[in-house]
């Protein structure tokens, strides 16, 4: 046998009989760190087999359990499980991390001690001295130490304390804390304590000047109670309108889902002077406020339970001081809703009592359907589904005088009771194995009864209405595996099309909709309306109908970084009608939605709504959207809406162009700039300029908004907002959803 393989053989056999002890006290694996870390310098363990202890220098790796240890020089005791480790020593332990130059530390007990160390749990981290570890509870203490959640060696803010305790992965508590900034000392805490991980209490301060409200202070704070409660509370000044405040809630209820509370109350010193450009023709009170309760749950299997509740003291209260809830949703709801499903149906109950008087709305007390989704017929070809509720509604009226918004509470312009069924059957066939054709026929019965309007008292009515039709449909697909394209990005190509018919008819129904109640009525909307039952859900408006509605559906796709991925995706719609009601031409408008990717940092999307008839264009959106890499990017978008009457409701003119850019100039500096441009007035609407600034520890964003009302003075806006980097207040991409946000609104 050759020296060197019986020098092999040797150290094999040690080896193996050294992991043989090991795994009776556990899984232990022991190393030089070259062999876990190739390219590092060489090191070197020795074994003593006897007394169950391992030694490693110039680099050593040890893993027991979840527990990993790495140093310069190492003393493993295997049997008793302690190490004393010198030289860059980090220990990883679930998700906490210990560094120190010596430590001494039990892999069983978790117990340690070290002269100095750093340690933490992102984003919160730990320092200091004389650290010693409790093996019962695996608690920590040590003295002349500091918290902080800047991740660097000579952090820029701290708080250092006399005494720290720490329980890893939970909470850090100190006691004589001092918070510094750039070595100086800013604030004194008799007690401190913060959570080791992103559920830290925090504040977020947004000092700033707006032209309405003249110089402003937005403060937050957000607090935690565990895996329970969390929330923020709000204190504001504004110097023209006043104080503002109150708290935001939300409860962790596990089974019985999430539960969320806003309050906020404005004393308003001018509360009738609007930042609306359109008043309000009413008296605003002082004491303006605003209440939001939200509940969700799913308490059993199939079972969902939602419940918002939307109060506000006024209708520009949310335009005033919250624009960008504002935004979203000018005229929040108030509902209750239960929802049941099985495999084939669902019961749902909905009730919208009516919370602000200055809203139109439809109360429904309550408004019960059990729906029949599309299920076969017992062993037969055919296909059912259907649809029944019953209710008792009632339509408000808000008094508008010469205002945006009405100045009484309105009145109600109708109530009655109202139950509705309806039933359809399905027949879908395929020939030729590739196309589909469905005839269908369906019935609807309504029943009102006795009802009140503002204006007279009408007796019960009943409806019947009968629809058929049938669809037919098919998918052809072409693949050419070979075609590439680095440019483009293409990886082989696959064309699918997709055409389709589908013919509706609808007589006349027994009571025409003029004579009923409009609880469930045709809303004007910017998209076509579906033509076939029951996903056309305006109850009330059903009218006579004898169309055909084709659509065409091309898509073109190919592989990017071995994903799926649309390269065009076309889906064109018209409707030809054979018999046109009163003011409707024989066809409908084109209707055309348009998404290229020739890129995956290119988008380029499109929605047209264009009149054949008259030749109008009556609807335009286009975007496009640059994300070459993660250095810079750009939005810019153009909607076009015609005004008059057109479609199903008066539409006013819109003709906007946007635009968003984003640009980092380096790791500690960002630019963002948002445009809205009226083409048709030719005013520059809106701008936003917001310079980031990377503060290590913070994050700030210095914001600049110029808003040219129509009808009002130019409102200036300049706000700066500050938070910790462990805790933003504005989360990445937010601030592009509601630039809003940017100025503490």
């Amino acid at each position: 046998m050759k020296p060197n393989y019986a020098i092999a053989l040797i150290f094999s056999v040690v080896t193996l009989a050294f992991s043989a002890i090991a795994q009776n006290e556990g899984a232990w694996e022991v190393q030089a760190l070259s062999q876990v870390l190739p390219g590092t310098i060489e090191g070197k363990v020795d074994y003593d087999l006897a007394a169950g202890t391992a030694t490693g220098k110039d680099g050593v790796f040890i893993r027991y359990g979840n527990a990993v240890l790495t140093a310069d020089t190492a003393k493993l005791n295997t049997k008793t499980g302690d190490v004393q480790a010198d030289g860059n020593v980090r220990i990883e332990s679930g998700d906490q991390l210990w560094v120190g130059d010596h430590i001494q530390y039990n892999f069983k007990t978790r117990q340690l001690q070290s002269e100095q160390f750093r340690t933490g749990k992102a984003p919160v981290f730990a320092g200091g001295v004389g650290l010693t570890g409790d093996a019962s509870n695996r608690v920590y203490t040590a003295r002349n130490s500091f918290v902080t959640t800047d991740d660097a060696s000579d952090p820029a803010y701290r708080i250092r304390a006399s005494r720290i305790r720490i329980i890893p992965g939970k909470v850090v508590q100190m006691w004589n804390a001092v918070m510094f900034v750039e070595g100086v000392p800013v604030f004194y805490f008799p007690y401190y304590q913060r959570n080791l991980g992103p559920h830290a209490g925090n504040f977020t301060v947004t000092p700033g000047y707006r032209s309405r409200y003249g110089a402003y202070f937005l403060s937050t704070y957000t607090w935690y109670l565990g895996d329970v409660a969390n929330g923020k509370i709000h204190a504001d000044y504004r110097e023209r309108r006043g104080v503002g405040a109150g708290p935001d809630v939300k409860l962790h209820l596990g089974q019985w889902g999430e539960a969320e509370l806003k309050y906020y109350y404005q004393n308003d010193r001018h509360a009738n002077y609007s930042t609306n450009a359109f008043p309000y023709y009413g008296h605003i009170p002082e004491n303006r406020q605003r209440f939001k309760l939200a509940w969700q749950a799913t308490p059993a299997t199939n079972l969902n339970v939602k419940a918002l509740v939307n109060y506000q003291s006024d209708p520009l209260f949310l335009h005033d001081f919250f624009e960008g809830d504002y935004s979203a949703n000018p005229q929040p709801n108030t509902f209750v809703e239960v929802e049941k499903y099985w495999d084939n149906w669902s019961l749902d109950a909905l009730t919208t009592p009516r919370v602000n008087s200055f809203f139109n709305q439809i109360e429904r007390l309550p408004d019960v359907k059990l729906t029949g989704f599309r299920q076969q017929v017992f062993d037969t070809p055919l296909y059912y589904d259907s649809e029944s509720s019953f209710g008792y509604y009632r339509s408000f009226i808000a008094n508008a005088t010469n205002g945006f918004y009405s100045a009484t509470n309105g009145f109600y312009a109708d109530s009655a009771a109202r139950a509705d069924t309806y039933h359809q059957l399905t027949l879908p066939w395929t020939f030729f194995n590739w196309l589909t054709v469905a005839p269908r026929v369906g019935g609807r019965f309504t029943y009102y009864s006795e009802r009140s309007s503002a204006s007279s008292l009408r007796d019960e009515t009943y409806r019947g209405v009968f629809n058929t039709g049938i669809g037919t449909s098919f998918k052809a697909s072409r693949l050419w595996t070979e075609t590439t394209n680095s440019f483009l990005q293409v990886d082989g190509l696959r064309h699918i099309l997709e055409p389709s018919a589908n013919y509706v008819f609808v007589p006349r129904p027994s009571t025409p909709a003029s004579q009923l109640p409009q609880f469930d009525s045709e809303i004007p909307q910017l998209l076509l309306s579906p033509v076939l039952f029951p996903d056309y859900n305006s109850i009330d408006s059903i009218d006579s109908q004898n169309v055909i509605r084709f659509g065409l559906r091309n898509v073109l796709q190919t592989k990017r970084d071995g994903q799926l991925d649309n390269v065009v995706n076309w889906n064109v719609m018209l409707d030809w009608r054979l018999d046109p009601q009163l003011g409707q031409s024989s066809l409908n408008d084109l209707y055309s939605q348009f998404a290229l990717k020739p890129r995956t940092w290119l988008t380029a999307e499109s929605q047209l709504r264009y009149d054949l008839d008259r030749g109008n264009l009556n609807l335009a959106f286009h975007q496009l959207t640059f994300t070459p890499n993660n250095r810079w990017s750009w939005g810019i978008g153009h909607w076009y809406l015609r005004g008059g009457n057109w479609g199903n409701g008066y539409w006013n003119e819109n003709n906007y162009i946007n635009s968003t850019m984003f640009y980092r100039v380096n790791d500690n500096w960002g630019l963002r700039a948002t445009h809205n441009y009226s083409a048709q007035t030719g005013r520059l609407q809106e701008q936003f300029y917001t310079i980031y600034r990377d503060l290590r520890s913070w994050t700030g964003a210095l914001t600049f908004r110029v808003v040219d009302n129509v009808g009002g003075s130019q409102d200036f806006t300049i706000a700066f907002a500050l938070s910790l980097k462990a805790n933003p207040s504005t989360r990445v991409g937010e601030d592009v959803v509601n630039p809003y946000r940017l100025v503490g609104e």
